[in-house]
């Protein structure tokens, strides 16, 4: 199994530090509003990297931050005249629903900046005593120039870099490069104590500390969006291993970029789409699997065509799933010993997943088997039941536990159909029996009805299936 890993630039061999747990960190929401589809990407990236690893065997200890202190709460309390904790308990709940809504699996943790303050102070401490942060009237900063390598995760160089327009202009510090690791308070807004008066944690030291106290001071793997590189994970690095004297993470995994109708998606451009207005059109289901044919780091197109297509994506896999339900549920136990390799289906999606996620290709796989086995059950009149159960265990284990495109629980949902269904096989039982009647003139009304609504009718000596073709 290979991971790219940003530091190196290269694929690596993916070793976890003590398996078969492995200890995995994801960059969390600042909760002061409703998180985009851009981190949704991320979020659901990271939500099937973790489910492979627990597909391969490993115990995944899994932690995704909330940021509910930052400039951007404080300022969103300002603006609505409503307290940051307030605002930071409500959008941590729309958080939580959002991730529900998608079919991202809950981390193990999910701590809270607020939380962890005192583990932040004695960070900052120890770097102060090591002479690698300073204090000015109150706030401290990190002197990059102390860090050796600095840079060493972007491949930035110290003397070539100028502030940015996210580093923050203080005429405090030593270097404009220098980071805030502690900053003064100001009125009213929230602070705590500490050795430098009382004063808020900066953004950058808020991941190293709850990821160190969780997961311990070196962790298999750190992921994140493209954005997050530098300065964030680059200052998380700087930090965590002066702090701790020891490497930070072995393996770093960042997401590309999303791109809106081919254009960069940003805020001025106003063409920032929230995850909740996505999935008022689309199934999280649809979303996933339009994420997954393109690979986590490279840079993704989202439009509604793309959109559209991958719904129906998934009605062919929807499809066959109603299908392999029903077949399953008549009990079919006499038919024919199909062959069919299914073994060779595992091996290859597993090929796949192992090189790097290759989420493209796994999900290329999976179109393949339902293409086969829907050869298979048109050239065959007489299934043994227990193919059926192995072409559902194929797609509950691959499609459904790793990739999240389909959910066997769900098929018969009002949402997904249900109706729909039920009226399908009631017309189905009323054809039945009208051609016992040798009402045949009606019975084939029916079918011929059913397909042009694109419901194939098949009859077979054990009775009558139908399958929904897109």
């Amino acid at each position: 199994m290979k991971i790219y890993n940003t530091f190196s630039k290269t694929k690596e061999d993916f070793i976890p530090l003590n398996p078969p747990k492995v200890t995995m960190y994801m960059c969390g929401p600042t909760v002061y509003d409703y998180f985009h589809i851009g981190n949704a990407r991320s979020f659901i990236m990271a939500d099937i990297i973790r489910r492979y690893l627990e597909f391969k065997g490993y115990d995944v200890n899994f932690v995704m931050n909330l940021t509910d202190v930052d400039d951007r709460l404080i300022n969103r309390s300002i603006k609505d005249n409503i307290a940051v904790e307030k605002i930071a308990a409500f959008y941590s709940e729309e958080f939580f629903n959002d991730l529900y809504s998608l079919k991202i699996k809950p981390a193990s943790f999910f701590p809270k900046a607020t939380a962890h303050i005192r583990e932040m102070v004695d960070i900052i401490k120890n770097l102060v005593g090591k002479g690698i942060a300073y204090e000015k009237n109150g706030d401290v900063f990190y002197n990059v120039k102390k860090f050796e390598n600095y840079g060493k995760l972007s491949g930035k160089k110290l003397e070539e870099l100028e502030a940015g327009s996210r580093v923050e202009v203080n005429e405090q510090k030593n270097n404009p490069l220098d980071f805030t690791l502690w900053k003064k308070t100001k009125e009213g807004e929230p602070s705590w104590e500490s050795p430098w008066g009382k004063g808020r944690p900066g953004w950058h030291i808020e991941c190293s500390a709850m990821s160190t106290k969780l997961l311990g001071k070196t962790i298999d793997i750190h992921a994140g969006g493209n954005d997050l590189i530098f300065p964030h994970h680059e200052n998380e690095i700087a930090q965590s291993e002066a702090c701790f004297e020891q490497k930070f993470v072995k393996y770093w995994i960042h997401f590309g970029f999303l791109n809106i109708q081919n254009e960069k998606m940003s805020k001025s451009l106003g063409n920032v789409f929230t995850a909740k207005e996505i999935l008022k059109n689309y199934s999280a289901e649809t979303i996933r699997l339009f994420f997954i044919q393109t690979h986590y780091g490279g840079p993704l197109n989202f439009s509604d065509e793309l959109l559209g297509a991958a719904k129906k994506g998934f009605e062919k896999i929807k499809n066959l799933a109603i299908t392999v339900d029903y077949e399953i549920n008549k009990n079919t136990t006499d038919g024919t010993d199909l062959g069919f390799d299914f073994n060779s289906y595992y091996q290859e999606f597993s090929n796949y997943m192992d090189d790097d996620f290759n989420t493209p290709r796994a999900t290329a796989l999976i179109f393949d088997f339902i293409r086969n086995v829907n050869k298979v059950m048109a050239e065959n009149s007489k299934i043994n039941s227990i193919f059926y159960q192995k072409v559902k265990k194929f797609l509950q284990d691959t499609a459904e536990d790793v990739l999240g495109i389909i959910h066997f629980s769900e098929l018969y949902n009002e949402s997904n159909g249900s109706i729909e269904n039920q009226l399908i096989e009631l017309l189905l039982d009323i054809r039945t029996q009208l051609k016992q009647q040798k009402n045949y003139a009606l019975s084939d009304l029916i079918r011929d009805g059913l397909n042009k609504l694109n419901i194939e009718i098949k009859d077979s000596k054990e009775g009558t299936t139908y399958k929904k073709n897109t």
